[in-house]
């Protein structure tokens, strides 16, 4: 094993407790009521292509003023302006969930979420939410205590792969359905060889990058 991978485990070790409580802090949210599960699946939405800390004061700020459940675009976007890119079409996507998951004026995700088969759940989200891709979808599922067996391949996890010798270069998009699996399965391989499950390897390298663990 060279120095690289060495160095990578060493900082694992070192980091993999606090790791391992934040996502002690996700696996039960998935079970936990309604509203919680569609705030995370908000945050996910407003998360591509923007700063995630900027984003979770944003859902936060939303909470707070009860928009999230009850805000029409017009009264979301202000609040996501500046936090969140393309924050006009997040607005929106974030009103269509909304709409998508209330049945009888309630909301219910649950209901359509096979927490048993994670890929299946993937795939129902990809097709179904506006603003999901592959990644958003991962996100989510991972923010919820459902990322055991699905990676998250956003640009800091791309770059890295690149770095350990994954992949030879970062792809344009990883917006298709093959390209994401294709990935996902060298980094599942990397994983392996590696000794770091493929859900702590996420918030691993997000912590090399910024300092501190996060979602």
């Amino acid at each position: 094993m060279d120095q690289a991978l060495e160095e990578l485990i060493s900082s694992y070790k070192k980091i993999r407790p606090e790791i391992k409580k934040r996502l002690s802090e996700f696996r039960p949210i998935h079970k936990s009521d309604n509203e919680k599960i569609f705030s995370e699946l908000c945050y996910c939405i407003l998360t591509a292509n923007a700063n995630a800390v900027r984003c979770n004061e944003a859902i936060g700020e939303l909470e707070k003023k009860d928009l999230l459940l009850k805000g029409g675009p017009r009264h979301i976007r202000p609040i996501l302006r500046g936090r969140a890119r393309f924050h006009n079409k997040k607005a929106d996507y974030i009103v269509g969930a909304r709409k998508l998951f209330k049945s009888s004026g309630t909301l219910d995700i649950k209901s359509k979420l096979d927490a048993g088969d994670v890929i299946k759940a993937r795939e129902w989200l990809v097709g179904n939410i506006k603003g999901f891709g592959y990644k958003e979808a991962s996100h989510f599922l991972r923010n919820i205590g459902l990322g055991k067996n699905i990676a998250i391949l956003d640009r800091h996890i791309l770059k890295n792969l690149k770095k350990y010798g994954v992949i030879t270069e970062i792809p344009d998009s990883v917006g298709s359905r093959r390209i994401y699996m294709e990935i996902e399965d060298k980094m599942k391989t990397f994983c392996k060889k590696t000794g770091i499950p493929l859900e702590d390897i996420d918030l691993l390298f997000w912590s090399m990058q910024t300092g501190f663990v996060f979602k």
